[in-house]
């Protein structure tokens, strides 16, 4: 068995006693299923599992002792700065067979709630531009690594988890395992990563057209250039140095709300003029994501992603403006939309259908979901009504994103059900009726 016959040495930030119970004198790849958690798993060079721990579900790698380390504290400085990744739980070594057979070390992470490998969002029933979506996630994400001077080293579409947020993606990094921190990236360094994530992504998509999960038609080439033009077009509207004349001082404001129509904010700006005070040129010295998701946040305590924030908003000043109260403060109002209109409308969701969807997508989902009745109907359906029907309707054949996908535990040994069973999309033929 276990325990006494090890010697483990356990590195971690804040050590769960319960990781002593798990069976670590066992090689990962032939964990028994009552130590699994059924989740759908992305391609991955190493042997991965997922398992429930003191009531929430951590990610195991199987890992060379000296490369878990690295990967455990580039994660943790990642998380220093707030760069959308996995959080790090912690590093086991130290783990033998009963045979005494060493087994490789273990990189733990958290699990990321509501969260699905690339694989699993693929289906017959997605999107046709599902592709070019978890492309224009994948882009912001490899900006704002670029920007905190992360170099990723192995951009792919595998070494990403992606969460719905509103009808786009949020892509988080999943595997730093070669990547490497630096204060500023050359420009050679940023090209080269762009380009290792085009050639990956095209084999990436690729794979799926010849196992039927893609369309054969849709251009995986395009695709993967695609990332490179999404790629400059963000980075050349976040960094460029822009200039115009004296008189023109409006470009400045114009370009910061550019800057936040994208989801960024402006911390400071580095605006200087030529020597005949002419001409004003204007960079962006401290640009940070979630402008949205921030003053959301700060006007609701509500924690959810950019996109989703965006919708949100967009419904409180609805709201703001159909009870007549753009003069009141904005955080009075916020409290009460909060009150009277998003948690009542959540708290309807029985809570056995709540694993299904973050609270912030079911939201927005209810928007567009009333949008569609209205159209139907030809009038304005209460949220009470769309609530019942979007329960009745939708939500139970919505895939359970925040635990299992249909994905048996015994079956996460066989390589062809690393992907687990796939998810739908939100299809609006679904909504009226």
């Amino acid at each position: 068995m276990s325990g006494t016959a090890q010697r483990l040495q356990i590195t971690a930030a804040n050590p769960d006693p319960a990781l002593l119970d798990l069976p670590w004198h066992i090689p990962l790849e032939d964990w028994p299923a009552e130590n699994l958690a059924a989740l759908p798993r992305g391609i991955s060079r190493h042997v991965v599992r997922f398992a429930r721990l003191s009531g929430r579900v951590i990610a195991i790698k199987e890992i060379g002792e000296s490369v878990a380390y690295r990967e455990y504290e580039l994660l943790r400085q990642l998380r220093k700065i707030d760069v959308p990744s996995v959080e790090p739980v912690g590093v086991i070594t130290g783990r033998r067979a009963p045979d005494g057979e060493p087994l490789e070390a273990v990189l733990i992470t958290q699990h990321l709630s509501f969260s699905l490998p690339y694989r699993a969002l693929f289906s017959q029933s997605l999107r046709p531009d599902t592709a070019t979506r978890l492309i224009d996630a994948l882009a912001v994400l490899m900006v704002r690594l670029h920007l905190a001077g992360f170099y990723w080293g192995d951009v792919s579409l595998s070494n990403t988890l992606f969460r719905r947020d509103a009808e786009t993606f949020a892509a988080y990094l999943v595997d730093a395992e070669t990547g490497d921190l630096h204060d500023r990236l050359s420009v050679g360094q940023r090209s080269y990563d762009l380009e290792v994530a085009r050639v990956n992504i095209i084999g990436e998509l690729m794979d799926l057209q010849a196992g039927e999960f893609l369309d054969e038609h849709e251009d995986a080439i395009a695709i993967g250039d695609a990332l490179a033009e999404r790629y400059q077009e963000l980075w050349q509207a976040l960094t460029e140095v822009e200039s115009f004349g004296y008189g023109e001082r409006w470009r400045v404001q114009a370009r910061i709300d550019r800057l936040n129509n994208l989801g960024f904010d402006v911390g400071e700006l580095d605006i200087t003029t030529d020597l005949e005070g002419t001409s004003v040129r204007i960079q962006p010295k401290v640009v940070d994501a979630g402008h949205h998701s921030r003053r959301l946040m700060r006007l609701t305590g509500l924690d959810v992603q950019e996109n989703q924030a965006r919708r949100l908003l967009n419904d409180l000043d609805e709201f703001r403006a159909a009870t007549d109260r753009q003069a009141e403060d904005e955080s009075f109002v916020a409290h009460d939309w909060l009150t009277e209109v998003f948690e009542p409308a959540v708290r309807r969701v029985p809570r056995e259908l709540r694993t299904k969807l973050e609270p912030a997508q079911v939201y927005h989902e209810l928007l567009d979901h009333r949008w569609y009745l209205s159209q139907q109907h030809h009038r304005d359906v209460p949220m009470t009504e769309v609530v019942k029907s979007y329960v009745n309707n939708i939500l139970p054949t919505r895939p359970d994103e925040q635990a299992v996908l249909g994905t048996r535990a015994e079956d996460l040994r066989d390589g062809d059900a690393a992907s687990g069973s796939r998810a739908g999309d939100y299809d609006p033929d679904q909504l009226i009726g």
